[in-house]
């Protein structure tokens, strides 16, 4: 198996995991009434791990040349909005629960995002400093 593929297959990964974690983990937290309950942190705690993990992966192997640009533009958007996870309180007026459930699956994709974009900004950076 080429890293090519070991990327595609933790991207594809990356994706079902946040949105099923985070219906889960969503629920999870409703359920509880808040993110601080314990069984509700430790397992979101857990998932942010898997999701770094595979953000290494992916930000180690997986973007070539020409699509960095693209990516490093969607991976500020996505880190942007996840740090306004407010964003989503109107979602709170017409159900709690869909707060709850884009509130983690946003965080999960930034759990992701951020540490690929890291890899993929240092690996750029380095690529223009050769050049000169």
């Amino acid at each position: 198996m080429t890293l090519e593929e070991i990327a595609k297959y933790a991207f594809m990964a990356f994706a079902a995991i946040a949105v099923i974690m985070g219906l889960a983990v969503g629920y999870m937290a409703y359920d509880a009434g808040s993110w601080a309950d314990s069984s509700v942190a430790d397992i979101n705690g857990y998932v942010m791990l898997v999701m770094l993990i595979l953000g290494i992966i992916v930000g180690l192997v997986s973007v070539t040349a020409k699509e960095v640009t693209p990516f490093l533009i969607a991976a500020i958007a996505l880190i942007v909005t996840g740090t306004g996870i407010s964003v989503w309180s109107p979602l709170g007026k017409v159900h709690e629960l869909l707060y709850y459930w884009a509130t983690a699956i946003l965080t999960y994709f930034v759990a992701f995002a951020a540490p690929a974009a890291v890899l993929i900004s240092a690996k750029s950076i380095w690529a223009i400093a050769k050049e000169k």
